[in-house]
């Protein structure tokens, strides 16, 4: 073999490690989705079972098409602000030459088929939220304007290596703690504002009401198996490229050992967190995940007892943050704001606080710094909040949001042609309320 084939061949087994890399860090992160639907299934009564299982996969379908007819345009075009690029975003558009089999381009469709299952992952933050009375084509609107576009915003200033986020401020969001999370939590509570509570959450005077999920077990394997698909996601959030130096999102040197000690520190510090202060092995498994995100912005930098103490943190604040919402009378169903929302505020913040003066990696960008954390943290927010309540206040005002009360009584799932469960299991679990 001659050194022009030898480098030939070396750089054709380049691209198809990378092009392997990202297609089974997709295939991982298809449980993330597995593991939402059984979660919000299991945190449904049984009466809204199916229905919440529907609202769940319907989500992930309509992501699919819109995040090729115009999700990966938005996430291209815009790093420099709300005025798009429209050379940027040339390579976005669905008739692109790169958007379809083309042998001479091993990495686009893959790239953007990560992308896909980042956006479907928000949408699936917010479905847990709202389930038991949100109408079905409302609710699909709402996942289509955060899962393909609000999110995307939100990654293109701050994820993309050339944001304005990241080269003005140095912001720092290696695992999304802002940019899905954030933006996910935020416009899960825009939602959950006009939506309202479930019928019998709150009393007259006051009360605040447990409507107790019909299965305990499967909401918590549930959560564990969005855990199995994190690890996907992270493995998503590095960039492969053959060299021997893995990078993180923004080019910087990183390697798997450092994502491998702190992904797992902050997993176990979430649950250690949350057991510490409810003893209930829904928030323990919820803390796993608020616990990793509490950590997730800066895990390629920190020491691993630091990734660890800030699962803890991740893991003590979540059932305090719902308590804080409950007695503001908003109801989530599952804890999302809280989990996603409160605790990707802490990781991004921790960033800025335990991180600060981090050097850059590049001359483009400036060092890391609480300040440029603190703006970032303020922008994912807004971009998750403002779109998600103004447009479930247009939807509630067009009388569409919001599935009657008498439909609620009856149950979700009278539009679903199958039951749940056997006739016996469903008669004695609606008789138990």
């Amino acid at each position: 073999m001659t050194p022009e084939e030898l480098q030939a061949a070396v750089e054709w087994s380049t691209k198809i490690s990378a092009e392997g890399y990202y297609w089974w860090s997709i295939g991982l992160m298809v449980a993330i989705h597995a593991g939402f639907l059984m979660y919000e299934m299991g945190a449904s009564r049984v009466k809204n079972t199916l229905a919440s299982g529907c609202k769940n996969i319907l989500a992930f379908a309509f992501i699919i098409p819109t995040m090729f007819m115009f999700g990966w345009w938005v996430y291209l075009a815009f790093p420099h602000g709300i005025v798009p690029n429209m050379e940027y975003g040339l390579f976005g558009e669905p008739w692109n030459e790169f958007m379809g089999p083309n042998l001479s381009d091993n990495i686009t469709g893959v790239i953007w088929g990560a992308f896909v299952l980042f956006s479907a992952t928000t949408a699936s933050i917010m479905s847990g939220s709202v389930i038991e009375r949100i109408r079905m084509g409302s609710f699909i609107i709402l996942a289509v304007a955060l899962g393909s576009f609000a999110w995307l915003i939100g990654a293109s200033w701050g994820w993309h290596p050339e944001g304005w986020l990241v080269t003005e401020f140095g912001y720092h969001d290696v695992g999304a703690s802002g940019v899905v999370h954030i933006i996910s939590g935020f416009f899960a509570l825009g939602v959950l504002i006009n939506l309202g509570p479930r019928i019998g959450k709150f009393g007259p005077n006051g009360e605040i009401n447990n409507l107790q999920g019909h299965s305990v077990p499967m909401t918590i394997a549930g959560l564990m198996i969005i855990i199995i698909g994190f690890v996907g996601f992270m493995g998503a959030c590095l960039l492969y490229n053959g060299t021997g130096q893995w990078g993180n999102i923004y080019g910087g040197p990183t390697t798997l050992s450092a994502w491998s000690f702190n992904l797992l520190m902050s997993f176990g510090g979430g649950i250690i967190g949350a057991y510490a202060v409810t003893r209930d092995p829904f928030w323990m498994m919820s803390g796993a995940l608020g616990g990793i995100f509490a950590a997730a912005a800066g895990l390629d930098l920190y020491y691993p007892p630091l990734a660890f103490a800030l699962g803890f943190a991740g893991g003590v604040l979540i059932p305090y943050g719902q308590r804080f919402l409950e007695k503001l009378r908003i109801d989530d169903a599952v804890g999302a704001v809280s989990v996603h929302g409160f605790c990707g505020i802490l990781g991004v913040l921790a960033c800025g606080i335990f991180l600060d003066g981090y050097p850059a990696v590049s001359e483009s960008i400036p060092g890391i710094t609480f300040w440029g954390q603190l703006v970032g943290c303020v922008v994912m927010v807004l971009i998750g909040f403002v779109p998600g309540y103004v447009l479930s206040l247009i939807l509630k005002m067009l009388g569409i949001l919001r599935a009657s009360d008498e439909i609620q009584q009856v149950g979700m799932d009278l539009e679903i042609p199958s039951p749940a469960y056997p006739e016996q299991i469903t008669s004695h679990l609606h008789w138990r309320g």
